[in-house]
Parts: structure tokens; sequence; C-alpha cells
């Protein structure tokens, strides 16, 4: 006795062989992703072309601030990132970064007025009233900071998959810079930068045949 296949049964059996196939195909994704073989992407090679538009200069703005010193610092950013009631082994990450930047210190020349400056008759003798140096905005070096590690669960690592930037490293990052600035504050940059911008104006009015140079510093 032969018992015929309804048309419902048999595209029952097509969506689930689809559905094993997907799952197949995705499995076979990731475990080309977690291994570091290079995927169907790469197989094939692929080109980089720059097609940018020009740089457009949209405004200046004069500069008046005397730079008189920089500091290089390097910090470890240790970033742990966890979710409730899942192990870390499922959901989370730990990132060691290591980052390393430059804090400027500088003097703002363009604060000081007439007020603040006074020479005596002969012109042998000039005292200068400067505000005090301020610290600039840390600037992270793209060549010198790297992730040292970086630990992932396993929902993390799936979710790699599909993003658009699985390696971004932007929260470690900011962190970095913050520290950076945060040391910076605490280091004696700004009085470094004080005392440069001293000796480079005591140099200069020298030069000019002044004799004696007093220069403070002041809010």
């Amino acid at each position: 006795m032969t018992t015929k296949t309804s048309g419902s049964a048999r595209r029952s059996r097509v969506w689930t062989w689809v559905g094993a196939l997907l799952l197949v195909l995705l499995a076979l994704a990731a475990g080309i992703k977690l291994s570091g073989i290079s995927g169907p992407g790469d197989w094939f090679g692929t080109d980089t072309h720059d097609r940018s538009g020009p740089a457009l200069l949209k405004s200046v703005q004069d500069i008046s601030r005397h730079d008189a010193a920089t500091g290089n610092f390097q910090v470890v950013v240790d970033l742990e990132k966890d979710t409730k009631f899942l192990p870390d082994a499922v959901r989370g990450t730990r990132t060691l970064y290591v980052g390393a930047g430059t804090v400027d210190a500088y003097v703002d020349l363009g604060k000081v007025g007439e007020e603040d400056i006074s020479v005596n008759e002969d012109r042998t003798e000039a005292t200068l009233r400067l505000p005090h140096a301020e610290l600039g905005r840390p600037a992270l070096d793209p060549e010198r900071s790297y992730a040292v590690s970086k630990q992932r669960g396993v929902l993390d690592r799936l979710g790699d998959l599909f993003s658009d930037n699985p390696n971004s490293e932007q929260a470690v990052q900011k962190l970095a810079v913050k520290h950076i600035g945060d040391a910076a504050k605490e280091s004696e940059l700004t009085r470094t930068a004080e005392k440069n911008t001293t000796g480079m104006l005591e140099g200069l009015l020298h030069s000019l045949g002044f004799e004696k140079v007093t220069v403070t510093y002041g809010d």
C-alpha cells in the first residue's frame, strides 16, 4: 500500500533542511571567525580604494598661546564589563589596553594686556605679568597604543560576527585619555611650562638690550 506525501509535509521537510543548512553555515562562520582563519570574503582577495573627497577649510583661528612643555604619559587600562545573572564565559568582556599619549602645557599670551607690561624710562628693566600655564587636551597616540588582551563571552563573540566594527576599542581609549589627563593635572607640567616661558622671554628681552627682566604669573 503506497502512502502519498501531502504538499504541506514536503514543504515542512524543505524548510527543515533549509533551517539545518543555515545553522551549519552559521556554525562554520563562527568557527572560522574564532579560529582566526580568513573568511570567504578573504579567499578571493580584496582591494582598498580611498575615494574620499578633498578636505575643506571650515575656519581659521588665531593662536596666541606659547606651548612651553609637553608631557608623555602611558597608562594600562583594565576595563571589565559584566552582565547580571550571566557568567563571564557567556556574556562579558575584559580588555587590557596600553594607552600612550601627550599633553601640552601652554601660556596664553593673548590674555596679556598693556597693564601687565611695564618698562622703565631708559628701557633697561622690564616687568611682565602673565596668566598661569594651562593644560591642553590629552592626545592619544595610536602608533604607541595597543590592546594587550581582550576576553569575551560566547554571546559577545557571536555578536562580533554581525558587528560593523568588532575590534572597537572606543571605551578603553576614552578611559586612557581620561587617565592621562588626570595624570597631567597631578604632574609638574604647568610649572615646567611657566619656567620655560620665563626663560624664553628673558632670553628674548636680553637680546633686545634689557638688563633686568622680571616675569610673574597670576590670574
